[in-house]
């Protein structure tokens, strides 16, 4: 089903949500110069095709998602309770 969506300058654009599978959802690693590891995911909730086109003439799509973050960090840099 159709509807309107916003764009980033204001403007509305119909599209339509499009159904998907996630083929594969790794987490990015970052190693800190304080010795923490960070890793970080993207997890995606819903992707809408728009009806609008980039300069190649591909489908333009908005994502609508949120992070995951994992933290490891040394012990001299948590805060101790007292």
């Amino acid at each position: 089903m159709k509807r309107e969506y916003p764009l980033p300058n204001g403007q509305k654009v119909s599209g339509e949500e499009v159904e998907f599978e996630a083929e594969k959802e790794n987490f990015n690693v970052y190693i800190l110069h304080d010795g923490t590891t960070l890793k970080v995911k993207h997890v995606v909730a819903q992707i809408i095709r728009l009806d609008a086109y980039g300069p190649d003439g591909n489908p333009m799509y908005m994502v609508n998602g949120g992070m995951v973050i994992s933290a490891d960090v040394p012990d001299q840099l948590k805060k101790r309770n007292p």
